[in-house]
């Protein structure tokens, strides 16, 4: 939901997104009889397939082969399907594939995951938002964790103020209890 509402105003924004990898297997360190360390093994071979694109393509695949990944999890409801064809939906060379079991991408996605939580601390989780303040100071947060992705007028409200709490040195945390599901809204 968040990467929709930041592509919704990456244009009004002027943003230029570079879509960075967090694995869940590597940060949660789920024990391997857990019923969590499955999905999140996929997820993150889907990772190693994701920096075997950017490696030889760079990032302007990402954001495309990202939101076809995610359509498939989400909205299919699929965590078994074929990563060759997910790349050739999106018009990428499906021998990219063959990094699923690659642990040689896994130094990229720890790289990838040590400069964010560099930024954030570690007790947090996914999304993170990096970005300069307007100090020119690069910082980050966990978060916006939000259900749907705003439109309009409130999706830029959502940006402009957390943007101004970049800019407050000391501060830290806004939350409150979820009482709603993620509505994934239609197929992108």
């Amino acid at each position: 939901m968040t990467a929709r509402w930041v592509v919704n105003i990456s244009e009004a924004r002027d943003l230029n997104v570079t879509w960075k990898p967090i694995s869940l297997l590597v940060k949660n360190e789920p024990a391997p009889d857990s019923e969590y360390f499955a999905p999140v093994n996929k997820t993150h071979n889907m990772l190693r397939v994701m920096e075997s694109v950017r490696a030889a393509e760079g990032d302007g695949p990402m954001q495309k082969l990202y939101f076809e990944l995610g359509a498939r999890i989400h909205h299919d409801k699929e965590l078994d399907f074929d990563i060759a064809d997910v790349l050739t939906t999106v018009g990428l060379d499906p021998s990219h594939a063959a990094a699923l079991d690659d642990e040689s991408f896994d130094a990229a996605i720890q790289a990838s995951m040590d400069d964010g939580l560099g930024l954030t601390g570690t007790d947090v989780g996914t999304p993170i938002i990096a970005k300069l303040n307007s100090a020119g100071k690069r910082v980050a947060y966990f978060g916006p964790v939000i259900t749907r992705a705003p439109e309009g007028d409130d999706a830029l409200k959502l940006w402009d103020g957390l943007n101004m709490l970049m800019d407050v040195d000391g501060f830290w945390e806004l939350k409150r209890t979820r009482t709603e599901g993620p509505e994934f809204g239609d197929r992108p």
